[in-house]
């Protein structure tokens, strides 16, 4: 009877550890993806893309801007987790893709990544959703992105409007490179037709990809044999290629300014800068890595643990307790572990970078780098902590750790505590505190001085009276 179920048991354990294994192997924020093409046939021009993301467990919906069974909120809730916005030529998504669904589309936590071309102008809902994230695209919600210097001299020799251009690097020295850590030294992308973005001020816009330095952005519609420097969009790197945002409460949002380069044939054909060699486009990696991002996949922070405690001898160290006392010896240790497609690993911190602590009524009192403890840690998870003295200021405080990095997902935990002053008896000695010693010196001087003073009067003899007096008549 066992012989004859084990096989059976075996099937289903290896079912069950497949399913799961399945499951993880999505976002973080789900796997629900909609992609909105013009023509739903167009979709076979990406078929590897689409095929990537399908293969790390999303389910994919194919839509088009005009379709009536488009919409993304359903019963208040999304109907999906992730939408790809590929070029569309209509002026308008229509009444269920309008500027003001698609950014509550994102309060609500989802995720856009929208795909510009050249040869496409872009709709005017999403124009509109670019000027609230602070984006700004051409007059002409379209522009070409030229390089007489760095292009792709098998494909674009005489037009230039194919760049050859490295893995992007950090614009930081503290930004994790997420989308070039590991690339051949001679890695190319093909960026074909592309259209560049001018980027505002605005803290939560980060380039992914610049325009290189030679490059710049016209209107080929009013091409010329000498174009005026006052027609020019933008030149250099003005201009972000590849642009990532994400809102407070983490939902990302990229503009990819080719979508092109997502196409089945720069996945797997060869280009070469000027004076180069031929080389694999990079393309199907970056689009990996770039997709990834987008929808959840890389980037992600968690905090598994935090656990503030008293650090001196004799004392109840029991863990997250409530009430401290002033200049109390403290411990705080906050675990976090970063998702990294398909599994939770430890996190580390980018190169030249500082995660920290404050210590904070109003204001911080005390603002404190925290270090590695290896102790804590595991290959899931890394533990940092710090240890320091409260300080002499009884209230309410807040161990706060707010850390906010570009391509990482914010980290933003506050465990409040009170903070008492001493007891009557806790307070030290006064023999133990030497700015004391003066007083109780005075004090002791005195009270010997008082003692000598009255055994020298009780102990001493009187003085002689003088006996008799002259008798006067």
């Amino acid at each position: 009877m066992l012989r004859s179920t084990s096989p059976l048991l075996s099937l289903f354990a290896f079912l069950l550890c497949w399913g799961a294994a399945l499951v993880s192997a999505v976002s973080t924020s789900g796997n629900r993806l909609l992609a909105v093409f013009d023509e739903v046939g167009e979709k076979e021009n990406y078929s590897k893309f689409l095929g990537d993301l399908e293969g790390r467990g999303f389910q994919i919906t194919y839509e088009t801007p005009k379709s009536e069974s488009l919409v993304l909120f359903h019963l208040g809730e999304r109907a999906y987790d992730h939408v790809i916005f590929f070029p569309t030529k209509t002026k308008g998504l229509g009444p269920n893709l309008t500027p003001q669904i698609l950014v509550n589309f994102l309060n609500a936590k989802g995720n856009i990544l929208h795909t510009l071309s050249s040869e496409t102008t872009t709709p005017n809902t999403l124009v509109s959703l670019l000027a609230e994230l602070d984006i700004t695209l051409p007059t002409e919600r379209t522009g070409l992105v030229v390089d007489h210097f760095s292009y792709d001299t098998l494909s674009a020799a005489e037009t230039h409007d194919v760049l050859a251009l490295p893995p992007p690097v950090p614009v930081r020295s503290d930004i994790s490179p997420l989308f070039s850590a590991g690339a051949p030294k001679d890695a190319l992308l093909a960026f074909p037709h592309g259209v560049g973005a001018v980027l505002g001020p605005r803290e939560h816009l980060t380039p992914i990809l610049r325009a290189p330095k030679t490059a710049y952005s016209y209107n080929p519609k009013e091409q010329a044999d000498v174009l005026d420097v006052a027609d020019l969009f933008a030149a250099g790197q003005q201009l972000s290629l590849v642009t990532a945002f994400q809102a407070i409460n983490s939902a990302r949002f990229v503009l990819l300014g080719s979508a092109e380069m997502l196409q089945d044939k720069w996945f797997v054909t060869e280009i070469a800068a000027p004076g180069g060699k031929s080389v694999k486009t990079f393309n199907r990696e970056f689009a990996k890595r770039v997709s990834a991002w987008a929808f959840q996949e890389s980037g992600v922070l968690r905090v598994n643990w935090i656990e503030h405690h008293l650090n001196e001898v004799a004392a109840v160290n029991e863990s997250n307790p409530h009430i401290y006392r002033v200049k109390n010896d403290v411990t705080y240790t906050i675990s976090l572990s970063e998702y990294a497609y398909d599994k939770w690993t430890s996190f580390s911190l980018p190169a030249n970078d500082v995660l920290q602590l404050e210590f904070s009524m109003l204001s911080p009192f005390h603002r404190l780098p925290l270090t590695l403890d290896e102790t804590h840690s595991t290959p899931e998870a890394s533990a940092y902590t710090v240890s320091f003295k409260l300080p002499d200021q009884h209230g309410i405080f807040n161990f706060k750790v707010n850390y906010k990095r570009p391509f990482f997902t914010n980290v933003e935990e506050k465990n409040t505590v009170s903070v008492r002053h001493m007891a009557h008896d806790e307070w030290p000695r006064s023999f133990v505190i030497s700015g004391a010693w003066p007083w109780i010196a005075g004090i002791g001087t005195t009270v010997s001085g008082w003692v000598v003073f009255v055994a020298l009067w009780m102990y001493s003899a009187p003085t002689d009276k003088k006996v008799g007096s002259k008798k006067t008549n």
